[in-house]
């Protein structure tokens, strides 16, 4: 068993790479199994690269694979255990494979992955690369804590459509529920300079739209003194890249700046995904949220008066710890009134070593039917999102997948929308106009 050291240096991931291309692990195959968030994603996309220049052979999807690195999630309970169901899967259906892990569940609880006799190795993702060369070079056989300190760059490749650019990871914000911080640390990032040139080499690659991701991206800049809004104005600028979307973004770190920047700007889409997790405020207060229910509504105001048509998805935590019929019923109807074009529906997960794990637990039973009732009330207003684009223009990036004879894409606020397929549409940015809604629930459109 390994667990890695605590820094990573250049000079030897070069010297397990030259060693790689001497040695007989050189044929040696691998995938890479991702669970989890899109920051997972692109992190997952990473190491595979780092893997096949040290001489590994990604295994195609129909072979099994001599070794399985399985990036892990631990945001609920029921996320642990699907990872631990996923490693014994892949033990058994995989004859003498090695398997290591890394991920948010290793950051966790490194001792409890280490005693899953299926697994070989646990290395935090920054090193997982250069661990998996050691351990089939030298077989060491040291313990090291995880380290959540490092700042791990990361960016998927592989999907000629988009990409996912990690800019910021970790978190300060230690709300009552979340064990993010415990997994990831603190809140960090690289420069401005930095990702720039990340997202160039992306340009490179020929692809048009990237996702800009992380923990908290809200918070970019801590480590370099810059912010987000400089981080968007450097973005803007790089040339090849053609969109960018924004993912989760907390409403309190939502400025009229960057909202103002995104409603005028060529590239950054107007798509929002915000979280709000309780639409009560005692309950916001529990879960130590930093903004009200009415500061969440204002930053929604001002996102519409500029964009009208914008795509907003809302997370939302049902049955928190000590929250009454009464507050979920109003959250329901604070939700209804605030029409999002999709809401996130998470049931709470009681996590260990959290605030909230030792407070009045809500019966799953109602937590079940509170999820399910907002479930529901997804699917109205993402159908009613839907019926306000229809006789829209968009411009819609086009993606290889055909089903049933035709091709899929977005558009710039996140609506899916299918043409006929056509092999010289795919990667393109094509303009369309929203001519109805297909029975499976998708934009028909038209080329304009």
């Amino acid at each position: 068993m390994l667990f890695c050291s605590n820094k990573i240096h250049g000079s030897k991931i070069q010297k397990i790479r030259t060693f790689a291309r001497m040695s007989n692990f050189l044929n040696k195959t691998f995938k890479v199994v991702n669970l989890g968030c899109k920051l997972n994603f692109a992190e997952a996309s990473t190491i595979a690269r780092q893997l096949s220049e040290m001489g590994f052979v990604h295994a195609s999807a129909k072979n099994s694979a001599d070794i399985y690195v399985v990036n892990t999630c631990a945001v609920t309970e029921q996320s642990e255990k699907k990872c631990r169901q996923a490693i014994r899967k892949l033990s058994k259906e995989n004859n003498n494979t090695t398997i290591c892990v890394t991920g948010c569940y290793s950051s966790i609880k490194p001792f409890e992955v280490e005693q899953m006799p299926e697994v070989n190795l646990v290395a935090d993702k920054g090193e997982i690369a250069q661990k998996i060369g050691e351990y089939f070079s030298a077989q060491p056989t040291f313990n090291a804590q995880l380290s959540t300190l490092n700042f791990f760059s990361a960016y998927s490749s592989g999907d000629r459509t988009r990409s996912f650019l990690k800019v910021q990871d970790g978190c300060d914000y230690h709300c009552a529920y979340c064990t993010v911080p415990l997994a990831r640390g603190a809140s960090r990032n690289i420069s401005v300079e930095k990702i720039v040139a990340q997202a160039q080499k992306i340009a490179a690659q020929g692809v048009h739209e990237i996702i800009i991701t992380g923990v908290n991206i809200g918070d970019f800049g801590k480590s370099t003194n810059e912010n987000f809004y400089q981080l968007a104005q450097a973005l803007e600028k790089v040339e090849g890249i053609s969109r960018y979307r924004i993912s989760s973004i907390e409403p309190n770190l939502l400025t009229n700046e960057v909202i103002d920047f995104v409603a005028a700007s060529q590239k950054i889409l107007p798509h929002f995904h915000i979280p709000l997790q309780a639409g009560n405020n005692r309950v916001l207060g529990l879960m130590r949220r930093r903004y009200t229910r009415e500061l969440f509504a204002e930053r929604l105001q001002s996102i519409r008066k500029k964009m009208p048509l914008a795509f907003i998805g809302v997370d939302v935590i049902v049955g928190f710890p000590t929250e009454t019929d009464e507050e979920f019923e109003d959250e329901y109807n604070f939700l209804k009134t605030l029409q999002p074009a999709y809401l996130h529906v998470f049931p709470y997960s009681k996590r260990p070593n959290t605030p909230a794990a030792e407070m009045e637990q809500v019966p799953h039973v109602k937590i079940t039917e509170r999820a399910k009732r907002l479930g529901e009330l997804c699917e109205n207003l993402h159908a009613d999102f839907y019926k306000k684009n229809v006789g829209q223009n968009a411009n819609v990036l086009f993606e290889s997948t055909r089903k049933n004879g035709m091709m899929f894409g977005f558009s710039e606020n996140y609506i899916k929308v299918a043409l006929p397929y056509s092999a010289e549409l795919v990667n393109k940015i094509v303009k369309v106009k929203l001519t109805n809604i297909s029975s499976e629930g998708y934009m028909l459109c038209e080329i304009l």
